[in-house]
């Protein structure tokens, strides 16, 4: 006799309809998840994301959100919750805003600190405290600058700092009931004020020489979820960028680069 069919498990996506957002509901949903997309102001990219992947034959919700305050949090996992139990939450929306340990101002740096290190907390203590007795799993993305430290962007690398000392802490806090693992991509995509160019070139800065794929930081948020044996861990999906010291943001550092070799 064939064994009845697992029920499908649910994963909460935060900053869910664009970039690697989006690669990681795209390997959940191919992977047979119920895929939660939380956006806040992508709309059209998240209803764009939902389309395409419930083309495919795919079950993928998209879900209107802001996490950046406790009752936005809140109403946003009832809604959730409420079709069914959640298995795993991937807190992907971050907070990127250049500022230095000279210069940053408190009330940005604690917009930062909010969502890069607050929301993610909190979705993962409300996840663990779902009733029933499934075992659930939170996903924070973190960023290979909490390994390889420069002074740029201040207020984001102590959030990141925070979150990945908080994925062992935060596993000891909640077990059993929940997994805590971490995931610090490189370089992935231009950001802020980065140029094209400079992205080009600054995609090659590992020890690998080339660009890191969106698509195998999904897959290792994927491989987390479904190994129950992982919790406290923290991967680097980073072509070995983490190894390679620099004095400050590798956008800066090419940056320089590139004027050196451009013609006068």
């Amino acid at each position: 006799m064939n064994a009845p069919p697992s029920p499908q498990r649910a994963v909460l996506v935060t900053g869910g309809a664009r970039r690697l957002g989006a690669a990681i509901c795209e390997a959940f949903a191919r992977a047979g998840w119920q895929v939660w997309c939380q956006y806040r102001a992508s709309g059209d990219e998240a209803r764009s994301l939902v389309q395409r992947l419930r083309a495919e034959g795919h079950a993928i919700e998209a879900v209107a959100a802001d996490i950046t305050t406790a009752q936005g949090r809140q109403a946003l996992m009832q809604q959730v919750t409420a079709q069914g139990p959640l298995h795993a939450v991937v807190n992907n929306a971050s907070a990127f805003e250049a500022d230095t340990g000279a210069d940053f101002d408190e009330a940005a740096a604690m917009a930062q600190i909010g969502v890069n290190l607050i929301a993610p907390l909190d979705l993962a203590r409300q996840l663990a405290a779902q009733p029933g007795s499934h075992e659930c799993c939170a996903i924070h993305v973190l960023d290979q600058k909490v390994y390889n430290l420069n002074p740029d962007y201040f207020s984001y690398t102590v959030s990141k700092l925070a979150l990945e000392r908080a994925v062992a802490l935060q596993a000891q806090s909640l077990a059993p009931r929940l997994r805590v693992c971490g995931v610090a991509p490189g370089i992935l995509y231009a950001s802020g004020p980065q140029a094209e160019d400079n992205f080009a070139v600054a995609a090659h800065a590992n020890l690998l020489r080339r660009p890191i794929d969106p698509a195998d930081v999904a897959a290792t948020c994927l491989f987390m979820a479904q190994t129950p044996s992982l919790t406290g861990s923290t991967v680097c999906v980073d072509n070995g960028q983490h190894l390679v010291p620099l004095p400050r943001d590798i956008m800066f550092v090419t940056d320089e680069l590139l004027k050196k070799h451009l013609p006068s």
